[in-house]
């Protein structure tokens, strides 16, 4: 069972729980090419599925200047040998580019190591998601491996995925 999201806050971003009026605006955003590129094909039961009250993940709307620009996802691995935890964002295609990624990755990951107590967090974008793994890099996060055929694509064909990960005395404040 996921815990709910908190209120976290940023230099210039609020992250806060989702709720079902979230709903539309996410699956917008979800639609524009440049996301779903990477996100794959979404509709409104998927959304709430795996968005709005997904079983395991704590899902957390992005706000810029009260509009709903994203989500970061997190699961936490429960198993305490393999204690960690992994994240996920995307954000409206005409926000990129500002730091905005980075800001709330940031606010996120500093939440799960100085609050949920993890010594160790993975993402894993597309191995040719170039952009995201600049973020990611920026963070601290170091290519683990790539993982072959990983994802189905919005096309229709397998794709490669890229672990990344940071331990916590890694993660740096870009």
């Amino acid at each position: 069972m996921a815990v709910p999201a908190p209120v976290l806050r940023g230099e210039r971003l609020l992250l806060r729980p989702v709720t079902e009026d979230d709903a539309a605006r996410l699956l917008q955003i979800l639609h524009e090419p440049e996301v779903a590129r990477w996100w794959g094909v979404f509709d409104a039961k998927r959304v709430r599925e795996d968005l709005i009250d997904p079983p395991d993940e704590t899902v957390f709307a992005v706000e810029l200047d009260r509009e709903l620009i994203g989500a970061v996802n997190v699961y936490e691995e429960p198993t305490p040998e393999y204690r960690h935890a992994s994240l996920d964002i995307f954000l409206a295609p005409d926000r990129h580019g500002q730091g905005l990624g980075t800001e709330a990755l940031l606010v996120v990951a500093r939440y799960l190591v100085d609050e949920r107590g993890h010594h160790r967090l993975t993402i894993d974008p597309a191995a040719d998601n170039d952009r995201a793994i600049r973020v990611y890099e920026r963070l601290g996060f170091r290519p683990v491996g790539v993982m072959r055929d990983y994802e189905r694509g919005a096309d229709g064909t397998w794709h490669d995925g890229l672990l990344m990960d940071v331990l916590a005395g890694e993660l740096r404040d870009a």
